[in-house]
């Protein structure tokens, strides 16, 4: 399965609490924190959703 490497790069600060549980799901929470994860649908949805906050590389 293909994989994607996702870095916070904005903070979640005075965002919706919905937006910071996304963020915190992904498994994010700090600046500059590297994750990375297969590319489901539900885990590319979730990264639609906090797109503004995140980079997003493709392996």
């Amino acid at each position: 399965m293909k994989k994607i490497k996702l870095t916070q790069t904005k903070s979640a600060i005075g965002k919706t609490a919905r937006q910071k549980a996304t963020i915190k799901a992904l498994g994010l929470g700090k600046i500059n924190k590297t994750v990375e994860h297969n590319a489901t649908p539900q885990i590319l949805g979730m990264v639609k959703k906090v797109s503004h906050l995140i980079k997003i590389e493709e392996n």
